[in-house]
């Protein structure tokens, strides 16, 4: 286990939601009740830190925000369920590392779940669910109503010592966990769900974090499950922090997307990360590295190991030639370089298309080791601007990779 690296511990005080207010009817809108109660935990400063409790029932609120030393402990039955007025979600701030809303010009709303600067925070229970009830969100951005970038259910920013465990997501509105500038953080046990044609609703995505472990967890989303990001073309580059020292493991589920994603938004670099123990079904790309021309950074010592897969499109696809630009100001001579990628250990069946590796003319991808990589299947790998080595491969990997089939 990676989860080792922030201890989880019980806190001395506990208080319920119910002391302030808050009733689990599924009607009333307990925004306030939540933020009277971490006011409470904030200005005590109890020595050891406090949990708030969150007893069986439903218990609608709008955003709010977490503070240090506290645990929030969703009971078994206990439903933290997202208010769907727009105006209860207050706007904030465009991520430095990317200029402005993933989605749209100018800021985002704030997700449902939110902490900023915060230290030693535990999100758990005993399965209890936090719904991002984002049937109205998703809509929205179809029907391309969207005023600003759809909200997370859980965003931390600038935080460290943070345990998620033992907690179900549910329909969140955008991506679902989000670590951005972060360290020291696990996430554990954990379910997330979401419809297979739910846009963007990525499982769970480090972003220009360091120490991160995720493993022993279910997703089923309509995008990434787990994707590893650093920032967005030249502001991230301009912000420069990498994403670093990730684990990955033990880790199940579906998407039309990928199960286990590097990119696109890597302008930080993502570097020293460890994937493994990893089933993927009825998706659309098993492992997705994906960067493109005006990224910049750099995707390096990336270890993929023990991955079973069935009914996907691509096995594998490392390309750079993928996502899109915050603006017209990306710098075309920004090329990311990508170097150091040990795949091993993986079988798949019924996989459509096993693998591509489609580098950049001006900068290729070098250090593409390839070994025990079985999808069977006969249709041919395809290569440009990569080089490696490959062995035991089925079928046998492109030529521009040193290759022997067994």
């Amino acid at each position: 286990t990676c989860s080792t690296i922030v201890p989880m511990k019980s806190r001395p005080e506990t208080i319920s939601i119910a002391d302030f207010g808050g009733v689990g009817d599924g009607r009333k809108l307990n925004t306030n009740a939540f933020k009277e109660a971490i006011f409470r935990i904030q200005h005590l400063h109890h020595a050891g830190g406090t949990t708030l409790f969150i007893p069986p029932g439903v218990w609608l609120t709008g955003p709010f925000n977490l503070t240090s030393h506290m645990t929030l402990f969703l009971s078994q039955g206990a439903v933290i369920k997202a208010s769907q007025d727009v105006e209860r979600w207050p706007l904030i701030d465009p991520l430095p590392s990317y200029g402005r809303g993933r989605e749209l010009d100018g800021g985002r709303y704030m997700s449902l779940i939110h902490g900023d600067g915060i230290q030693d925070v535990i999100i758990t229970g005993d399965n209890g669910t936090i719904d991002g009830q984002g049937d109205m969100w998703w809509n929205m951005w179809r029907q391309r109503t969207l005023p600003f970038t759809r909200p997370n259910i859980l965003e931390l920013m600038h935080s460290t010592d943070i345990i998620i465990s033992n907690v179900v997501f549910r329909n969140s509105p955008f991506w679902n966990i989000h670590p951005v500038y972060c360290s020291y953080l696990v996430v554990r046990n954990v379910t997330i769900l979401a419809p297979h044609d739910s846009p963007n609703t990525d499982g769970i995505d480090p972003d220009s974090s360091s120490n991160v472990c995720i493993e022993d967890s279910y997703i089923a989303t309509g995008d990434d499950l787990v994707a590893i990001k650093s920032g967005w073309d030249e502001y991230g580059i301009a912000y420069g922090r990498p994403s670093s020292g990730i684990t990955i493991r033990r880790v199940t589920g579906s998407s039309p997307f990928a199960g286990i994603a590097v990119g696109s938004e890597t302008s930080g670099g993502v570097e020293n990360v460890w994937i493994e123990n990893i089933t993927i079904f009825n998706s659309g790309f098993g492992i997705h590295i994906k960067t493109n021309v005006g990224r910049g950074g750099y995707i390096r010592n990336i270890t993929i190991t023990d991955v079973k897969m069935t009914e996907v499109r691509y096995g594998l696809r490392i390309a750079g030639d993928v996502g899109d630009h915050p603006d017209d100001k990306f710098n075309p001579n920004a090329l990311p370089a990508v170097s150091g990628l040990m795949i091993k250990n993986v079988w798949g069946e019924e996989v459509q298309q096993p693998g591509l590796i489609k580098g950049i003319k001006n900068s290729p991808f070098t250090g593409i080791c390839l070994y025990n990589v079985k999808l069977l299947n006969e249709v041919p790998w395809k290569c440009t601007d990569v080089s490696g080595s490959a062995l035991v491969v089925q079928p046998g990997a492109c030529s521009e990779l040193t290759s022997t089939t067994g």
